[in-house]
């Protein structure tokens, strides 16, 4: 069975502007750690699981219909437009794009809709003959794990899998319960509302006796507790909503075909020279087009 690496390109940049020392700076300045970060992640990445397609995906502004749904959805997060370059970490990405070419890695935008669309579109519509791994600390992707999808956490150099096991483990439902059970709890991290009373464990005794979260609402006279059957049955509207907002469903139109992502990888010895180089070539095409 081949491999397929799909990066979430953004998780991937956030991780190495944080992680990594800000002291990595161009002759001019220019900041390149996450450049530098993130050509190390992946060619430990792909050296490990030797994919023979890959493709990184990068957010847009343009993140499709989550945010005309509910105007709450994501509005915790920073406002970057008072954050001066040097501390943004999306000025980056032109230089990542730039290396990613030199080292032969397929790279894409996505446009219309969310970069975790694009990636569970392509992890659902891949083949049985393909074993596909996501590369994402988000959690998310969760929902997709099973017996062709792995979602894979880079650390210290290595990678780790997530397992169903590991979900069950962690929030006591298997991962195609995984959305149904964010839906019942919400997402801080995405600024999404849960229903009101009803915590995790909670939320997971309640999959493990009725399945699923059309099965709850069904049979939602046989729910035990009536402060939590009341508390369901107000919450109709905002589970229907957080269904749109928290599942994956694969719908999203494939930016490239699965032929354009051969992955045959040529990493320099010399990471760090080709992340300044791309730190330079990104400026200088950036003070042409000005």
């Amino acid at each position: 069975m081949e491999t397929f690496l799909l990066v979430d390109g953004h998780n991937l940049l956030f991780r190495m502007f944080y992680g990594m020392p800000d002291h990595f700076r161009t002759r001019e300045g220019v900041r390149y750690n996450a450049v530098y970060g993130f050509l190390n992640a992946m060619a430990a990445v792909v050296s490990e699981l030797e994919p023979s397609r890959a493709l990184v995906l990068f957010d847009t502004e343009d993140c499709g219909d989550r945010r005309s749904l509910s105007a709450e959805y994501k509005a915790n997060r920073p406002d970057w437009s008072e954050v001066p370059p040097d501390e943004l970490p999306f000025t980056q990405i032109p230089a990542i794009r730039l290396a990613l070419d030199e080292c032969g890695i397929p790279h894409a935008e996505a446009r219309g809709c969310e970069a975790d669309d694009l990636i569970a579109s392509y992890a659902l519509s891949a083949g049985e003959d393909w074993r596909v791994m996501i590369l994402s600390t988000d959690r998310d992707y969760w929902q997709l794990v099973g017996e062709r999808i792995s979602v894979v956490r880079y650390t210290n150099g290595g990678c780790g899998l997530v397992t169903p096991d590991e979900v069950y483990g962690k929030y006591g439902v298997r991962p195609d319960q995984f959305a149904d059970w964010k839906c019942l709890v919400g997402d801080a991290s995405d600024n999404i509302a849960g229903v009101p009373g009803v915590g995790p464990k909670t939320a997971a005794a309640l999959l493990g006796e009725f399945g699923t979260l059309d099965a709850l609402m069904e049979r939602l006279e046989e729910v035990p507790r009536p402060k939590i059957r009341g508390a369901l049955r107000d919450s109709r509207e905002r589970l229907e909503l957080n269904r749109r907002l928290i599942r994956l469903n694969g719908s999203s139109p494939l930016p490239r075909s699965m032929a354009e992502l051969v992955c045959a990888p040529l990493f320099p010895r010399n990471l760090l020279t080709l992340a300044r180089q791309s730190a330079d070539e990104a400026r200088e095409n950036d003070g042409e087009r000005d």
